[in-house]
């Protein structure tokens, strides 16, 4: 039986908030608590959505983003950070598992359209089409045509400064040793555009309880990982990248396999049955044989019996097995990896290792503890520059779907993550720190 198809699978869903070299002297209680109160409204929204009948990983992953995206503490959409010329260039991704002939689409140097996770699916549902929607079934664009893409397809424009938040701008002008007074925000947001009631801008950053100009600003993406009743699984990802990067600089959230990842394969492994009956039968006392029959009237072509090399039979079993994943981190460590990629690869190819977690499946979670754990891959990478540029540090969240099962995955190798999930016993879990994890 294929659970994907009979509609049987038990939806799942993580998502998260940013990475990085997060402590609790440098994160005050007041915004330890805006952001997990915030994350656990987004995975509440988002979940309730995948409850209803026909919701689909796609359409709840991609909403779920959209929330954290018009969420100023967050580095995506309203809140995003910097570019050195004070201008903002979004970058999105979205992949699913199966049901498109594309599967995944990246987007980058976005600057008017207000939800880039919303654009990304639009580009990947019309690619389905003769002419790819007008994308031309392009999986990765940049620039100006998506921002123009956006709004043929009717999807909200917003102006410059609606990305635009205080808090953010006091972090780029202190980055650059540049004054970031009030009135100089004000003067700087007012030239690049002359409209500000027109952008939708939520003036948040001045009466912000939890900015005293000091604390942690997570520079990583936002993500959701989504598995859906078919048993689909798809990763949304958006970003602002990295505080003060170049202008045209490209990270790993619209990279396919370096910052999001998500695909489907048949998973092969072997059962033993025993012997047929009438093996039995001439192996066996016939007394023996129609007394058990007697005892088991249901039992009709098989009879167990311990499994020796005389008796086993081999069955091979077809099961379908899917990954989706979304990292979160420094994303030139990421590229130079391919991550996520690296991670759904293993867990694909590594084979069967019963020695080690007692399955015909390698875990994700021991693919993605690999990657991004302590120790792992991508603290590898950033040899003696560990710890001192932000190099290596990351994390990155996902679902496993193996044996009709959706199991959520995470780890992540630096001071902390912000990330909620449904467990399976259908609790909210919250956790940023290692040593926390609430409900």
């Amino acid at each position: 039986m294929n659970p994907g198809k009979c509609g049987s699978v038990q939806p799942r869903i993580i998502v998260h908030g940013g990475a990085g070299n997060i402590t609790r002297e440098n994160l005050p209680p007041k915004a330890y608590h805006a952001y997990r109160s915030a994350l656990l409204e987004v995975l509440h929204e988002a979940n309730a959505r995948l409850r209803l009948p026909g919701a689909t990983a796609l359409d709840v992953a991609s909403f779920a983003v959209s929330l954290l995206e018009n969420n100023g503490l967050f580095n995506s959409g309203h809140g995003a950070v910097y570019t050195t010329a004070g201008t903002h260039e979004l970058e999105a991704s979205i992949m699913v598992s199966k049901g498109y002939r594309k599967r995944g689409v990246g987007i980058m140097k976005v600057t008017r359209a207000k939800n880039p996770i919303l654009v990304a699916r639009e580009m990947l549902i019309r690619g389905e089409k003769e002419d790819g929607g007008g994308a031309q079934g392009h999986v990765q664009l940049a620039g100006p045509t998506v921002d123009q893409l956006a709004m043929d397809w009717g999807l909200q424009i917003v102006r410059p400064s609606y990305y635009w938040t205080r808090r953010r701008w006091d972090e780029h002008r202190r980055g650059l040793g540049k004054s970031h007074d009030g009135e100089t925000y004000q003067r700087h947001k007012r030239q690049v555009d002359e409209c500000i009631a027109e952008s939708n801008y939520n003036e948040d950053a001045f009466d912000d309880p939890t900015w005293d100009g000091k604390e942690y600003l997570p520079q990583g993406t936002v993500g959701a990982v989504v598995l859906d009743s078919s048993g689909t699984v798809c990763c949304a990802t958006s970003t602002g990248g990295l505080t003060n990067k170049l202008p045209g600089r490209i990270g790993d959230t619209p990279t396919f396999g370096a910052g999001f990842w998500a695909e489907e394969w048949t998973s092969v492994h072997t059962a033993f049955l025993p012997p047929p009956l009438d093996t039995l039968r001439s192996q066996l006392p016939s007394s023996l044989v129609s007394l058990i029959i007697d005892c088991l009237p249901g039992l009709s072509g098989y009879l167990p019996l311990p499994h020796s090399p005389t008796n086993e039979r081999k069955q091979t079993i077809h099961q379908p097995r899917a990954v989706a994943m979304s990292g979160t981190g420094n994303g030139d460590s990421f590229l130079r990896l391919s991550a996520v990629h690296t991670a759904a690869a293993m867990a694909r190819f590594q084979g069967s290792n019963t020695q080690t977690h007692g399955s015909e499946h390698f875990p994700l979670q021991y693919a993605v503890t690999s990657v991004a754990g302590a120790d792992g891959m991508l603290q590898q990478s950033a040899e003696d520059r560990w710890h001192k540029t932000g190099e290596g540090e990351g994390g990155i969240i996902g679902i496993d779907f193996a044996d009709g099962k959706g199991r959520v995955v995470y780890d992540y190798n630096c001071g902390g993550m912000f990330h909620a999930w449904i467990d399976d016993d259908g609790r909210s879990r919250y956790q940023l720190f290692r040593d926390e994890i609430d409900v």
